[in-house]
C-alpha cells in the first residue's frame, strides 16, 4: 500500500503490538503471529508463544500510525522523530481529537474508549475478573505496578475458531450436584460450608444464596497449598480410575486437561464451580465487571474498554490476589448469554454487548462482492484477517487491503469494501446504542 494513496485521506494505517504471554499458541500455529508478521514485517519465531495482538492506545501495547493524512478536513499531521516507528496512535489522537467525534470526546475524553484484540489461546488463562470503575481506581492507586490503570474492563470474545471458556457460576442445583459428585471438594472446604449449599433453597432469596456461595468459594480459593495438592491428586486419581468404567463428563475431561497445564493449582478445582462454555465460530460471549472467567483454548476476536486490569486467583504463575477476587465478584449464577449477532446485510453481522464503549462487526465477503460501512459518529478500527480487497473512503480512490492490515477510520467516515478473494474482516467501534441514547 503506497503512502501517496493516504495523502488526501483520513484513513490511518496502524502498526500494532503483540503480547508473548506463556499461554499463547507458538510460531506459525498462532493467528496472532501471522497477523503480526503481515502487519509489521516481523519474523515469526517457531518456539515463541504469540498470545495477543493489540489494536488501540493502551500504554501496555500501543499502536503506531504508519501513514498520516495531509490535513484534509482540518486534520493536522503529526511528525514522528523516528519515521521507522511512527507516532503513537494515542499521541496522534491527542493532537487530532476531532477524529473521535464530539459525542465520544465529551464522554471519554481524548482517547479511544475501546481496545481491540486477537487472541490465540493454547492453554488456559488465569481464573480472573476485571474490577468495576470504583474498585479499579482504588487498586490502581494502591498497586500501580500490578493494576495498570483506573478504568473498568467489560469485554466480549467473538470466536474465530471453536473457542472454550469458563464463565460465571453454575446454578445452585448444579452446584449441589457437584458437591455430591466431587466429595473431595467437601473434604477441602469442610462439611459445614458444603451443608450450607446442600440445604439452602432458592426460596430464601438471591442475596442469601449469593452470600452462601461467596463463603464456600472464598474458603475453596483460600485453601492451603498442601491441601490443594492432596485433594487435587485424589480427584485426578479417581477420575482416571472411573474413566475405565464410564464416560467422563465434559467438565471432568476439562479438569484433567487443566491439571496437566497447572499441576497442584486451586484453579483446576474451581473449574467445577463455573459454566463450561463452547463457542462456535461467529458466536460471542460478553463479560461485565466483577464476573469470573478463564479462556481455555481457541482463537477469538476480543474487544473491551481501554484497560488492562486483571485480578487473578488461579491457573497462573502470575500475581494472585485471592481476597480481592473473592470479595469483588457478583456471584450471579446461571449460564451466560451467547450472542449470535444481528445481520446488518448479507455479509456483515453486528455484535452489541450491553456496554457503551464498543461493538464489533464481522464481515465475510465472497470474491467480487462489495459492502458499505455507513458513516458513524465515532471512530472505527478495521482488521483484515484473511483475503484481499479494495477499501474506499467515501469517493476517494481505493487502497488494497490484505491479511494483517489494520486501519483507523475517523468519525463520520463512510467505508466501502470490495473483495478480490474471500475477505474476512472485523470492525470495532463505539456501541451504536450509545449514539442512539445520547
Amino acid at each position: 500500500m503506497g503512502s501517496t494513496s493516504y495523502e488526501k485521506k483520513n484513513l490511518l494505517r496502524l502498526r500494532c503490538s503483540v503480547q508473548n504471554y506463556d499461554w499463547g499458541l507458538k510460531g506459525h500455529d498462532s493467528r496472532v503471529a501471522r497477523l503480526s508478521a503481515h502487519n509489521s514485517g516481523s519474523e515469526i519465531r517457531p518456539d515463541t508463544p504469540y498470545a495477543e495482538f493489540w489494536m488501540g492506545t493502551h500504554q501496555s501495547g500501543p499502536s503506531f500510525v504508519v501513514h498520516t493524512p495531509r490535513g484534509s478536513n482540518g486534520v493536522s499531521v503529526v511528525k514522528s522523530d523516528n519515521d521507522d516507528v511512527g507516532v503513537s496512535l494515542k499521541s496522534w489522537i491527542s493532537d487530532n481529537p476531532n477524529v473521535l467525534g464530539d459525542k465520544v470526546l465529551d464522554k471519554w475524553g481524548c482517547d479511544l474508549p475501546f481496545l481491540f484484540k486477537v487472541l490465540s489461546v493454547a492453554k488456559a488463562l488465569s481464573i480472573q475478573a476485571h474490577p468495576n470503575k470504583e474498585l479499579a481506581r482504588v487498586l490502581h492507586k494502591a498497586r500501580p505496578d500490578v493494576y495498570k490503570d483506573g478504568n473498568h474492563k467489560p469485554e466480549m470474545a467473538l470466536a474465530i475458531t471453536e473457542f472454550e471458556a469458563l464463565c460465571g457460576f453454575i446454578s445452585l442445583e448444579e452446584l449441589k450436584g457437584v458437591l455430591c459428585d466431587v466429595p473431595e471438594i467437601v473434604e477441602l472446604v469442610g462439611s459445614a460450608y458444603a451443608n450450607q449449599i446442600l440445604h439452602i433453597d432458592e426460596q430464601v432469596g438471591e442475596e442469601k444464596v449469593k452470600s452462601v456461595l461467596r463463603s464456600i468459594f472464598t474458603e475453596l480459593m483460600s485453601a492451603s497449598k498442601e491441601m490443594i495438592t492432596e485433594v487435587l491428586s485424589n480427584i485426578i486419581s479417581r477420575l482416571k480410575m472411573e474413566s475405565q468404567v464410564r464416560q467422563l463428563t465434559d467438565k471432568e475431561l476439562l479438569v484433567l486437561r487443566l491439571e496437566k497445564q497447572y499441576p497442584a493449582d486451586i484453579g483446576v478445582i474451581s473449574a467445577f464451580f463455573f459454566n463450561y462454555v463452547k463457542l462456535n465460530p461467529g458466536e460471542a460471549l460478553y463479560l461485565g465487571a466483577d464476573e469470573p472467567h478463564a479462556y481455555v483454548s481457541g482463537e477469538c476476536i476480543e474487544c473491551m474498554a481501554t484497560s488492562d486490569n486483571v485480578v487473578r486467583a488461579g491457573l497462573t504463575p502470575k500475581h494472585r490476589d485471592v481476597q480481592t477476587l473473592c470479595s469483588m465478584l457478583t456471584y450471579k449464577q446461571g449460564f451466560p448469554e451467547i450472542l449470535q449477532g444481528v445481520p446488518l446485510n448479507s455479509y456483515v453481522t453486528r455484535y452489541l454487548p450491553p456496554f457503551d464503549e464498543f461493538e464489533v462487526d464481522r464481515c465475510i465477503l465472497p470474491p467480487g462482492a462489495s459492502t458499505v460501512f455507513p458513516a458513524v459518529s465515532g471512530p472505527s478500527i478495521f482488521l483484515v484477517i484473511a483475503g484481499e480487497g479494495i477499501m474506499h473512503e467515501g469517493s476517494f480512490e481505493g487502497d488494497v487491503v490484505t491479511e494483517g492490515d489494520v486501519l483507523l477510520a475517523p468519525a463520520n467516515t463512510e467505508i466501502s469494501i470490495t473483495s478480490e478473494s474471500e475477505l474476512q474482516l472485523y470492525r470495532a467501534g463505539v456501541n451504536d446504542r450509545f449514539f442512539q441514547a445520547s
